[in-house]
């Protein structure tokens, strides 16, 4: 069944999830993307049990990666219920993790027979370098995060957030800098990163003068990465990049954020100044 997710043989972590249902899972048909393969799905079918799906990931990489995985709960036609993310935290290189998913937010028998699930989206970092939310305070001393932005007529906004975590004052001073990195986590070339937001858009937030601010234990700042999705042209190719590396300040310790940069074809990229978060 969709139990608690244990690790495989060999495993370096559990997966986040440990929710379960009753029903057996049944074979998927889905293949593996990017690693990641759906082993199995149980529940639905008018039982009262949630749709869930037992998953494993497999990392390729020769460094402790973090993933985060999208999956799609569909029904029998085919339409999709909804997304359930799940983070997998510090696969060792070589390694196999598996786990459950289970879409908490639909009914037992919302996917009418046999619950369908498919691999939507993975996205891995070096554990390293994985952005961190709350919980442990990293060696740094500071939480670096992005939240999940805004899009209006092509328009995006995302947010970059500092936390200072540790016992020290934190001075920041001027803007971060951003790095654009692909599907591959390669840098990308030919996109102008620019200082401030006025080039892109007024009003998002990543305008004003950078100022030297230092953050107390527990006080936050926070940065705006502002584009553009538009395509003008029919000879250059859009531009996705799924990942920034982002260093707080000269000498930081890089953190690798996924803001899924869709650029279009407008070759730039603004990045705000530093400010305290007076809110927070």
């Amino acid at each position: 069944m969709c139990g608690p997710g244990a690790p495989s043989v060999g495993s370096s972590a559990a997966p986040s999830s440990t929710t379960a249902s009753v029903a057996a899972p049944e074979a998927s048909a889905s293949p593996a993307k990017d690693g990641v393969a759906i082993l199995g799905t149980a529940g639905g079918a008018g039982g009262g049990a949630r749709p869930c799906a037992a998953y494993s990931v497999t990392s390729q990489e020769t460094v402790p990666f973090t993933y985060v995985v999208t999956f799609s709960f569909l029904s029998d036609s085919g339409q999709a219920l909804g997304n359930v993310t799940e983070t997998v935290p510090a696969v060792a290189p070589g390694r196999t993790v598996r786990g459950t998913v289970t879409a908490s937010d639909l009914p037992g028998d919302a996917a009418g027979g046999s619950p369908r699930v498919r691999v939507v989206k993975v996205r891995g970092v070096p554990t390293a370098e994985a952005p961190v939310v709350g919980g442990t305070c990293p060696p740094s001393g500071v939480r670096v995060y992005a939240d999940e932005g805004d899009a209006a007529m092509g328009l995006r906004v995302v947010g970059l957030h500092l936390e200072n975590c540790g016992t020290r004052p934190y001075p920041l001073d001027g803007y971060p800098r951003v790095e654009l990195r692909d599907e591959d986590r390669d840098r990308v070339s030919g996109v102008s990163i620019l200082q401030g937001g006025a080039a892109v858009a007024a009003g998002t937030g990543a305008d004003g003068p950078p100022r030297s601010i230092v953050l107390k234990p527990g006080e936050r700042a926070y940065a705006t990465l502002v584009w553009r999705n538009t395509v003008a042209s029919v000879t250059n190719e859009p531009v996705n990049a799924p990942y920034a590396r982002v260093w707080a300040k000269p000498g930081a310790a890089p953190v690798m954020v996924t803001p899924e940069f869709d650029l279009g074809t407008t070759g730039k990229l603004g990045v705000g100044p530093w400010k305290k978060d007076e809110a927070r």
